[in-house]
């Protein structure tokens, strides 16, 4: 069992398989150049499977295939499938901006994925078009929707409200969630060097109160490591809310991060992180794990989104997921 040094036990390892994207999202990277990293600074499926093997071996019961953008990197579902061929019963998800999943969601599914969260911020393709950096991305996310429900894979959308873009579609999302018969997840803004400047997110009591306008809502009982609080309507649709912001977020914190590059982060907030990119390259995975379970002893407590310290944080979230 691995538990950090405040007592949590982490069996939930994110997996960034590229820091490229084919969005410039508002409240992500909008600035940055349409470039990529040199696939010899990346490590190969190979070398990323044997540390997996190996942390799976230690304890870790829950991979996520994050990105950047995940469906950019070639061969995924073979990936997906060493993964799966390894542990069959091993909970495999991915996010994703589902831009390619109509052309991709059917091959993953059979390659090993069981769970897919899609980012869908608005359902107006204009308004679609201006989160996303001027490309029109709007029909594409929703075949891509499609197609991951008619593959057969457990499908979350996630919402990102923005004050003066989408917070009139807040109803909107929902109602489309449930008529697919999905979860929707809003997501509280995270605040960071790398967005926009002036976005601002709605905190999830506004989100709540756009939502108490039309529908009675009450909060249910959620699993004690899910990032989100689950909300339940009269006739039954649960949504969950994410609320990087609250003293309690990171109480039951059980995730680290591995980057495409090789670094290990304990922490979505915060900058720190070790590599075990010359050990995996070398074959020593011992020294990978070692590394591991240094970053796993040093997790910090919290993040400082919220509280008396709020701040800004410098992590890029397009090399880590979110």
């Amino acid at each position: 069992m691995l538990i950090d040094g405040h007592g949590r036990h982490i069996n939930y390892l994110r997996l960034s398989v590229t820091e490229r994207c084919n969005f410039r999202c508002s409240y992500c990277m909008p600035d940055k150049p349409f470039s990529w990293v040199p696939k010899e600074n990346l490590l190969s499926f190979e070398e990323m499977f044997g540390f997996v093997k190996a942390a799976i071996d230690e304890g870790i019961t829950k991979i996520r295939i994050t990105g950047g953008e995940p469906t950019l990197r070639e061969d995924l579902d073979k990936f997906l499938a060493m993964i799966y061929g390894y542990k069959s019963d091993m909970d495999i998800a991915m996010t994703t901006n589902g831009f390619l999943l109509s052309q991709c969601a059917d091959k993953l599914a059979r390659a090993g994925l069981k769970r897919i969260n899609v980012s869908l911020d608005s359902l107006k393709p204009e308004v679609a078009k201006q989160i996303a950096g001027g490309k029109d991305v709007l029909t594409q996310v929703l075949s891509g929707i499609d197609a991951a429900i008619a593959a057969g894979l457990r499908v979350k959308l996630n919402s990102v409200p923005i004050k003066g873009v989408n917070e009139d579609e807040i109803i909107e999302l929902l109602e489309y969630a449930r008529a697919k018969g999905v979860m929707l997840r809003f997501i509280e803004f995270m605040e960071n060097s790398h967005a926009k400047d002036g976005v601002k997110g709605l905190n999830s009591d506004e989100t709540l109160a756009i939502i108490r306008q039309k529908y009675e809502i009450t909060e249910v009982q959620k699993e004690f490591s899910s990032p989100a609080k689950l909300y339940k309507t009269a006739d039954g649709y649960m949504f969950g809310v994410i609320e990087p912001h609250k003293e309690d977020f990171c109480d039951s914190c059980n995730r680290l991060r591995l980057t495409a590059e090789g670094y290990l982060i304990p922490c979505l907030y915060f900058d720190e992180a070790l590599s075990i990119k010359d050990a995996l390259k070398s074959g020593d995975i011992a020294s990978a794990i070692e590394i591991f379970k240094k970053v796993i002893k040093d997790k910090p407590q919290k993040n400082r989104w919220g509280g008396d310290d709020a701040e800004k944080s410098g992590r890029a979230f397009y090399m880590t997921g979110g």
